[in-house]
């Protein structure tokens, strides 16, 4: 994984086929998918169960891209090197998840793997400046994590511009999870995010066998950006 901070477009099998996740992601990353992203929930932290450590497994030979597993999961320190093991690139882990985010975070690189850190829509940026040289990517939540399709939140856009000034020239993608549509990302792309997460978004209108509305959907949200 190489950095820049061009906009990349992180579809959310959350929104995909269920029954058919490996020609979901093939066909969603031939229409110009960046990153893949896994939502892992626990039915605790938030209020909804999805995938753990074998389906990450099972999916893995499938994505040729980035594998992005965002674990919204508490605790998340005995389930790291599982996820890592099951081929994540990138393992985020919520600020609000536990009491040792640092010890977390030390976990997550101590895998191999690149390490994300969450934000909910609550939670303010002044407890991540001591953070900023553990982390490769901040996810900043623009919907109460635990279901996909809510509203974007508009109070996170000023977050994401104080993140940005907070980061400087440091190598730190940020990513907005929840809400990204045509008409937010570019809000968010100028307050200084690169990686957007999209799930109805991006699958809407299309399947497997009609894959051609994901590669519309993604170059909408991307000119919605260059205009």
């Amino acid at each position: 994984m190489s950095f820049d901070r061009s906009i990349k477009i992180a579809p959310s099998i959350l929104s995909a086929d269920f029954a058919n996740f490996g020609a979901e992601i093939e066909a969603v990353e031939a229409q110009g998918a960046d990153w893949i992203h896994v939502d892992v929930m626990d039915g605790h932290f938030v209020p909804n169960l999805t995938f753990g450590p074998p389906l990450c497994a099972a999916i893995r030979k499938h994505i040729n891209t980035v594998m992005d597993v965002h674990l919204m999961i508490s605790p998340v320190d005995p389930y790291i090197q599982a996820f890592a093991d099951a081929g994540a690139d990138v393992l985020t882990a919520h600020l609000e998840a536990g009491p040792h985010i640092h010890r977390t975070l030390q976990a997550i690189r101590g895998a191999g793997c690149k390490a994300g850190l969450a934000l909910n829509p609550g939670t303010g940026v002044e407890d991540i400046d001591y953070l900023l040289d553990m982390v490769d990517l901040i996810c900043v939540m623009t919907v109460n994590p635990g279901f996909g399709g809510q509203k974007f939140i508009h109070s996170q856009i000023e977050k994401v511009k104080k993140l940005r000034a907070m980061i400087g020239d440091r190598p730190i993608h940020i990513e907005i999870d929840g809400g990204i549509t045509p008409e937010t990302a570019p809000l968010m792309a100028a307050a200084g995010a690169d990686v957007l997460v999209a799930g109805s978004a991006v699958f809407k209108g299309g399947s497997v066998q009609n894959p051609a509305p994901y590669g519309e959907n993604i170059r909408a949200i991307k000119a919605s950006v260059a205009s």
